[in-house]
């Protein structure tokens, strides 16, 4: 549900009036941000543990709010609002995944943090020992991450698009560069505990701004929730269908197998991605690790509920059908919601539209660099510290940020490259390529004894390639409007999203692996 393309109509939606002053204090934010950023780097060392996981010194309550920022990615806030202006109830259906994954987190949280380790590598290495496990981690985070970041990048490359007033596509492009070079500089000299401080930040801005929009939007009908509720209705492009399952296009035949599908990839993936197993291990321990869940869970509950409240509201305020104008996949909603619910020419409205903007900045550079830091830790730790038989810490710490900067590189130049195309599929891909190798694995770990080294590797080959081979020949990529490829047609495999396939035959191949191992038959011969 990431839009790909800004309308050609679009003009100037947040008018003229307010385009200067919105522009010179967002550029003042985001100066001041990266001067904060430098000002905690400062004091850096060269020990890795310090900078991977802040020496796993974070108190419950500050990595409760960093691990909930974690969540509230720009994909997050602004296509899951746009999902519910556009699609009322199938939106309203995603914002609640959220939720349900930092309940599965729940589970895994005390047994990720006393397992001491903080990379996928590192996890795989509790039933597989050697640098095969580990490099087959790496490639895996580096899947999972890449798609990630193209999404997040171009998110707010529409976004400044938009303060801008700008449509063609080659302001898109230059917006969403200069955008990543912003995140490049952040993410070269950023650690776990910087990171953290922009997340703990985060987090309280998002919730007063979404609170605030809220509020103004209701006082224009009169403080009546059910008011607002009917004028989204009726502004919306299927009126009879939108509080009802089935307006997002995949609904046919199979659609709720789709969003069955959607579902339990973007649960089971969010709930083991490797940035947030990096946040997990910087706690001091398994019980204060579910502690941080706990608070997590009511910061994202609270704002789960402002941001279906916003939904509705700038589906009430600017409708469906004028949002789907600006954007096709509603991530300006937010934006247009700010400069619709006060006058034009009002010092409040540019002060509004600066906090909306500034949010989305703050989620798109804090989503980017975790994601990012996360990757460039996994090839430090987990490929490089294996090889190099005289390595060092301050060795280890130069490969990381070389890794940074060439991990920067790689996705500017694939998200300038791809700007014209839709790659809504990439989050999917991600989501379940997580949910198909690294889930079942952790799952397997931590609670089945006779999990092996065979299993592990059958379960994340298996799973990856499944994931890819499904992914490809999906509705995703071909046969449908919002596909890469809409003309083509090999879209034999029915459903939006391999999880419904390649998750249960990962868990089965790490089953089977395990069960034929030959050690583990000699073990239960001997029984």
């Amino acid at each position: 549900m990431t839009p790909y393309a800004l309308s050609a109509r679009l003009v100037d939606p947040i008018g003229s009036d307010v385009k200067v002053p919105v522009i010179i204090a967002f550029l003042i934010f985001v100066g001041a941000s990266l001067l904060w950023l430098f000002t905690l780097v400062t004091a850096q060392d060269d020990n890795p543990e310090n900078l991977h996981v802040a020496d796993r010194s974070l108190s419950p309550v500050f990595n409760g709010f960093a691990i909930a920022g974690e969540q509230i990615s720009v994909s997050y806030l602004l296509a899951v609002t746009g999902a519910i202006v556009l699609l009322g109830y199938d939106g309203f259906t995603a914002a609640i995944d959220a939720l349900i994954t930092l309940g599965v987190m729940l589970l895994l949280a005390q047994k990720i943090r006393d397992s001491r380790r903080y990379t996928v590598g590192d996890l795989f290495a509790l039933r597989a020992t050697g640098p095969i496990p580990r490099t087959v981690a790496t490639v895996v985070t580096l899947i999972i991450a890449v798609p990630l970041l193209l999404i997040q990048l171009r998110a707010v490359g529409i976004m400044a698009a938009l303060l801008l007033g700008l449509s063609t596509d080659g302001a898109q492009v230059v917006c969403t560069v200069l955008m990543g070079l912003l995140v490049a500089c952040f993410a070269g000299v950023s650690d776990l505990r910087g990171t953290g401080f922009m997340q703990v930040v985060k987090v309280p801005l998002t919730l007063v701004t979404l609170a605030v929009v809220t509020v103004l939007a209701l006082s224009k009908f009169h403080w009546d929730a059910g008011s607002l509720l009917s004028a989204a209705v009726a502004k919306s492009p299927a009126p009879d269908a939108y509080l009802s399952r089935g307006l997002w296009t995949t609904a046919t035949s199979l659609g709720r197998f789709n969003v069955l599908g959607d579902n339990v990839i973007v649960i089971l993936g969010a709930s083991v991605l490797p940035h947030m197993i990096l946040r997990i291990s910087a706690s001091r321990s398994g019980h204060s690790a579910r502690r941080s869940m706990t608070i997590a869970v009511g910061l994202i509950g609270a704002c789960t509920l402002l941001m279906i409240t916003t939904g509705f509201a700038a589906a009430a305020v600017v409708g469906s059908r004028d949002v789907g104008s600006v954007d096709a996949g509603g991530q300006s909603s937010l934006i247009l919601l700010a400069s619709g619910v006060l006058p034009a020419g009002s010092a409040a409205r540019v002060v509004l539209i600066t906090a909306v903007a500034c949010v989305a900045f703050l989620a798109m550079l804090t989503t980017v660099s975790s994601v990012t830091f996360a990757a460039a830790v996994s090839f430090a730790r987990d490929v490089f510290s294996r090889t190099e038989r005289r390595r060092t810490d301050a060795g280890e710490v130069r490969v990381l940020r070389l890794t940074l900067v060439t991990l920067c590189t790689v996705v500017l130049s694939l998200s300038a490259a791809t700007h014209r195309y839709p790659i809504d599929f990439l989050f999917d891909f991600s989501m379940s390529v997580a949910a198909s190798c690294v889930f079942p694995v952790l799952i397997y770990s931590f609670f089945w004894s006779r999990f092996n080294r065979r299993g592990l590797l059958w379960a994340v080959h298996g799973g990856l390639l499944i994931s890819i081979v499904l992914m490809v020949f999906s509705p995703s990529v071909s046969g449908t409007p919002y596909a890469l490829w809409p003309d083509a047609r090999f879209d034999w495999y029915p459903f939006q999203t391999p999880g419904l396939v390649s998750v249960p035959a990962a868990f089965l191949l790490g089953w089977l692996g395990s069960v034929t191992s030959p050690r583990v038959a000699r073990q239960h011969h001997l029984t």
